[in-house]
């Protein structure tokens, strides 16, 4: 099986660095905390520069750092066009784009157009101005139902539980997709049509490479009267005409976006987070046309299976070239349980985000989960996502090796989904955006000089930056190695699957030779003569053992 892009274009190119970039997350108000306030900032991440360009990653997504009121983790914007003042200001935004750009690292940011905070300027000027107002166009405001309109307009459900319509003062309501806090837009309105470009240019202008746009597949609504009910919408297909989700009119939007990108040299770039319900609907957010790149998240709900991988990777590569993108590849993020964690979980029926969800929402008992096993696999995964043809995306604290934290008091949780009995993520997604520990010892293991604003657990001291830096064998140390030699060996957009004879063992092969090799099983698997190639990964008496990965590469390409 081959990769079969129309064309191959060299990676020098700095109009399409994305397409096989490894792109770090982070999470700002978990990385690093410069002033001592228990928060993350942009000066952390600044002070921490070095060590991303040591990590060698190409590029760096911030998740939301503008003005909040945190009812969602920054996802509820008050102000597209500003960082949040407990995290910064627009020079320190500045500082850190130079500082990140004079080492060669790319500024990805995160756009949440689906909806904004409850306090920005157009929806208090929305609550003022009264019912038939201008104001209250720019989002989606409808009577209630019921004789006096005390019930909401429909029974839909918001994701992080609960309704999704809000009562206000005079009595109308407005929708919110997610959380109360978080008004819907109404894109049908050519002022936020217009804003967004605004704001696409004004962080394109200070430097920022590209976008990562937030549930991408949501802008656009159909809102016609009558209403459906929750299980008539359940019940209609999602093939454009949805009238909330993956709608075909929300690629007129992307349209407008791709026009304001390639105003620039080189064009910024983007990707979607676009959850759809097949390869054909994503492959529209990828479009040249539109926004470019979109997420493949299919990884995350995986097992650590041979035949699934195999399978997963196969249909993205082939997604990715008839849009004429690029792939991604993800394993964590901001909103799922690690995959150190989820890895070293017993089967369980469903998919192994749902094994996550158990287990956090059990207290996380520590027989449950096999911690070196899932960090073994973890790694092996790593190493054979970053051998894939496409860009493949990093959350912080993974090259250290994280667990998820699943012992947080309630009364120190801040995910919306936990508050609003939202079967989301177990007890919400605040386990994985616990501060990322830097240091072995220190009151919040070096994030800052106090203590962070989610509790760290006492054994984040034996996954510290400083502990694992010391060690050649640390799961940083890996990370390291495995970045810089996919900067030498990276090369075409092609993979051909190699046959190793073994169904629990998978081996493809890039166009200069490099291969990749990765046991799920448990028996070693003999190598023969590639054993003597290895570039990276662990090998014992010629044969690679189980739950691991390997890299072979003639010796002239890592040189």
């Amino acid at each position: 099986m081959t990769d079969a892009l129309a064309t191959e274009t060299p990676r020098t190119d700095p109009a399409i660095w994305w397409r096989q970039a490894a792109v770090y997350q982070i999470y700002p108000r978990s990385f690093a905390d410069a002033n001592g306030d228990g928060l993350g900032d942009i000066p952390g991440i600044v002070s921490r520069a070095d060590y991303l360009a040591e990590l060698g990653v190409d590029a760096v997504w911030l998740s939301p750092f503008y003005p909040s009121a945190l009812a969602d983790g920054g996802y509820d914007v008050a102000d597209y066009r500003n960082v949040d003042p407990r995290l910064g200001t627009l020079e320190d935004f500045d500082r850190m784009v130079a500082a990140l750009h004079e080492r060669g690292i790319k500024v990805i940011v995160d756009i949440v157009p689906n909806h904004s905070s409850d306090q920005h300027v157009w929806f208090q000027e929305a609550l003022e101005a009264g019912r038939g107002s201008a104001a209250r166009e720019r989002y989606i405001f409808r009577e209630g139902a019921g004789d006096n309109g005390e019930l909401p307009p429909t029974d839909w459900g918001a994701a992080f539980g609960g309704p999704a319509w809000e009562r206000v003062a005079d009595g109308q309501w407005y929708l919110h997709s997610f959380a109360t806090e978080q008004p819907d837009f109404n894109w049908d309105h050519p002022e936020v049509r217009e804003d967004f470009l605004t704001t696409l240019r004004f962080w394109s202008d200070r430097g920022v490479d590209g976008f990562r746009i937030d549930v991408a597949h949501m802008l656009t609504k159909d809102l016609s009267e009558p209403l459906p009910s929750r299980a008539e919408l359940e019940g209609m297909p999602q093939d454009g005409t949805h009238p909330l989700s993956d709608r075909d009119d929300v690629h007129e939007v992307y349209a407008e976006w791709r026009k304001v990108f390639n105003e620039y040299d080189p064009p910024r770039t983007a990707v979607a987070e676009a959850w759809v319900s097949s390869p054909e609907r994503r492959a529209r957010y990828a479009s040249a046309e539109g926004l470019g790149q979109a997420f493949n998240f299919d990884l995350l709900v995986a097992d650590f299976d041979a035949t699934q991988f195999r399978s997963i990777i196969t249909e993205n590569l082939e997604q990715s070239a008839s849009s004429g993108s690029s792939t991604t590849w993800v394993l964590s993020n901001h909103d799922v349980t690690r995959h150190a964690t989820r890895y070293g979980l017993p089967a369980l029926e469903g998919s192994p985000e749902k094994q996550g969800v158990a287990w956090v929402k059990a207290g996380g008992p520590a027989d449950w989960v096999d911690r070196e096993r899932g960090l073994r696999r973890a790694r092996a995964a790593t190493l054979l996502l970053l051998g894939l043809p496409g860009s493949t995306y990093l959350y912080q604290g993974e090259e250290l090796g994280l667990h998820e934290v699943a012992q947080i008091p309630a009364d120190q949780r801040q995910d919306p989904s936990f508050f609003r009995g939202a079967d989301f993520d177990g007890l919400g997604r605040d386990g994985c955006r616990v501060p990322i520990p830097w240091t072995a010892s220190g009151p919040s293991f070096g994030f800052g000089t106090g203590d962070a604003h989610l509790p760290q657990p006492a054994w984040f001291a034996e996954y510290a930056a400083d502990v694992e830096a010391a060690d050649p064998d640390s799961t940083l140390s890996l990370y390291r190695e495995a970045l810089r030699l996919r900067r030498l060996l990276q090369a075409g957009e092609q993979l051909e699957w190699t046959e190793t004879g073994r169904d629990d063992v998978l081996s493809f092969a890039r166009p200069n030779g490099w291969r990749v090799v990765t046991n799920f099983g448990t028996a070693p698997f003999d190598l023969g003569a590639d054993a003597d190639h290895v570039a990276l990964g662990p090998v014992s008496d010629g044969a690679l053992p189980g739950e691991s990965t390997v890299w072979i590469a003639p010796a002239a390409l890592v040189r």
